[in-house]
């Protein structure tokens, strides 16, 4: 790399907040319980296909409690996120684990995100948008005072590195 150390993909060491957990399970609920209303309004009014509508709306029920029950705490258990002068570092995935670096001089911009659940969580996402065709990092389930030092750290140590971001 010209002169410059190389960047190891390693294992970050930072979780995310613990309240990630509960934000994520309220998504899975969200999203279990619009198609299960559906089906239920639509088995409710439809009469011939009352059964089939109303046992797909106990299966999507099933499939989703059971997701909203496993899947947040594996992921919380999952992902991890390090900033270091030299770089980014983010591992995310269940299943397919992906790790991801980004140089500190990669970086083009970083940006805090605060929806209305994850305000309710007092949770925030940082992206940081490199010259990559992959696309941004994003570190989700953040607490949102953290997010926010975090932003102004890698703005900080992005000024501070040479490079051009291409």
């Amino acid at each position: 790399m010209r002169g410059e150390e190389a960047v190891r993909l390693r294992p970050p060491n930072n979780a995310l907040n613990e309240r990630a957990v509960g934000w994520w399970r309220t998504q899975c609920l969200l999203t279990t319980l619009v198609p299960v209303a559906v089906l239920g309004v639509l088995g409710a009014f439809i009469g011939p296909a009352r059964d089939w509508l109303l046992a797909a709306g106990a299966a999507v029920a099933v499939i989703g409690l059971a997701g909203t029950a496993f899947l947040p705490s594996w992921w919380y258990r999952v992902h991890r996120w390090e900033v270091t002068d030299e770089a980014v570092y983010v591992r995310t995935g269940a299943l397919w684990q992906e790790w991801r670096i980004a140089p500190m001089s990669r970086i083009q911009t970083v940006d805090t995100v605060r929806g209305p659940l994850e305000q309710a969580f007092r949770l925030a996402t940082v992206t940081v948008t490199t010259a990559s065709a992959k696309g941004a990092i994003r570190i989700e389930g953040l607490d949102h005072a953290l997010a926010a030092d975090l932003a102004e750290q890698l703005t900080r140590i992005t000024q501070a590195t040479p490079g051009d971001a291409t």
